[in-house]
């Protein structure tokens, strides 16, 4: 495959991707021997678009993707665009613009990447920073965990996210880490508008040089004898009471 050229594989990702960008749709892959609903209406969708469907054997699709599980769909892409840093910075800036923006500190796997991008489009979070080295990239795998959410949300791959953090600070978003040894629980206070999420990798959460740019560090309540959650599904937790306590705002705005 060239380099310039990407896999996406599963249905889910094959259909948000025809809606997202199907102008960079090369191709998509469908198996011979499948006769499954879900796929007759992605050969439909792609006709209506305009987009090549090409029937092949399963074992080739198999091969593609390196014995994952594809559903019988495999497409074909352009490479994924990441959105330049300054771009976003450029979008977030004015004063009437509120953002939750998610910055990602040496998260590698690439399910677990997935899994927070699809949080993030469900909660409303439009933008992802992440560092250029030692990190999960937008890789077919980490497409297919995000359900095609990838699709949806806006990364930007930065050199140095210490800098990145105090640029996002300049234009006057508040930031927050979730660390395991916060002392302030995420239940504990109001959240502003314009605000940004600093989450760590897995085994060793937020490197310190991140940690003293936050603003302040929370933690979630953890009851059980196992001290920590996975980091996507500690993301989520946080992400969704700052959608509860933004919703809220928003009902006692319009009485």
């Amino acid at each position: 495959m060239a380099k310039n050229q990407d896999l996406i594989f599963g249905v889910n990702p094959v259909f948000e991707k025809l809606k997202a960008s199907s102008e960079d749709v090369l191709e998509i892959l469908v198996s011979k021997i499948s006769d499954r609903s879900v796929l007759r209406q992605i050969g439909r969708e792609a006709a209506r678009l305009g987009v090549r469907l090409v029937s092949v054997e399963p074992k080739l699709l198999d091969q593609l993707v390196g014995g994952q599980r594809h559903q019988g769909v495999v497409a074909r892409v352009e490479a994924f665009r990441y959105l330049p840093f300054a771009e976003m910075i450029e979008r977030i800036a004015p004063a009437s613009i509120s953002e939750r923006i998610l910055i990602l500190d040496g998260l590698t796997d690439p399910r677990n990447f997935g899994a927070l991008l699809r949080t993030a489009d469900a909660t409303g979070v439009r933008y992802v920073v992440i560092p250029k080295d030692r990190s999960a990239e937008v890789t077919p795998l980490a497409v297919k965990a995000s359900a095609g959410a990838a699709h949806h949300v806006n990364i930007a791959k930065v050199t140095n996210l210490r800098r990145a953090i105090l640029d996002v600070k300049k234009q006057g978003y508040w930031v927050a880490g979730l660390d395991a040894d916060g002392v302030e629980s995420i239940y504990g206070r109001s959240y502003p508008s314009r605000m940004a999420i600093v989450l760590g990798s897995e085994g060793t959460g937020v490197r310190p040089i991140n940690l003293r740019e936050c603003d302040f560090l929370l933690s979630i309540p953890m009851l059980g004898k196992v001290p920590s959650l996975n980091v996507s599904v500690a993301a989520a937790v946080f992400l969704y009471e700052l959608l509860r306590q933004s919703r809220e705002v928003d009902t006692v705005t319009r009485r």
